[in-house]
């Protein structure tokens, strides 16, 4: 694998900022949600909730955010949960596969007539058939 030369890596990082990058970053403990402000003057805002790391933590550790030199990324030194500026924008709040947990989660509670009727012809057939030992 070769690795990136300096000059290469802050070209990399130049491509990355175009997008905007945060220049301020707080927390509003009223509704919930990290607010971002990039340097394009666009504002993010998205709730707590949704972001790994954050989900479920202290008002006073969420308020506490931290951007990097860059402004690619925030930190919650409390919390020790990072995340990247750029992936928000895309709507990623967390890792691949803590992203695809909670999409499975969310999958698994869905409700449909089709799955309420196959439950329905399950349970009157005795329920879910019993695995064969094997």
């Amino acid at each position: 694998m070769q690795l990136m030369t300096i000059i290469e890596a802050e070209a990399r990082m130049q491509e990355r900022r175009e997008g905007g990058y945060a220049v301020s970053a707080r927390y509003d403990r009223r509704r919930g949600r990290v607010v971002v402000r990039l340097s394009t003057g666009v504002e993010l805002t998205f709730p707590a909730s949704l972001a790994q790391g954050l989900a479920g933590a202290d008002p006073d550790a969420l308020s506490r955010i931290e951007i990097s030199p860059s402004g690619l990324g925030l930190h919650w030194p409390a919390l020790d949960a990072d995340l990247s500026v750029p992936d928000l924008l895309q709507g990623v709040f967390g890792t691949r596969s803590w992203m695809a947990a909670q999409l499975g989660a969310r999958g698994g509670r869905a409700r449909s007539d089709a799955k309420t009727s196959a439950a329905r012809a399950n349970g009157r057939k005795g329920g879910r058939p019993k695995r064969a030992s094997g």
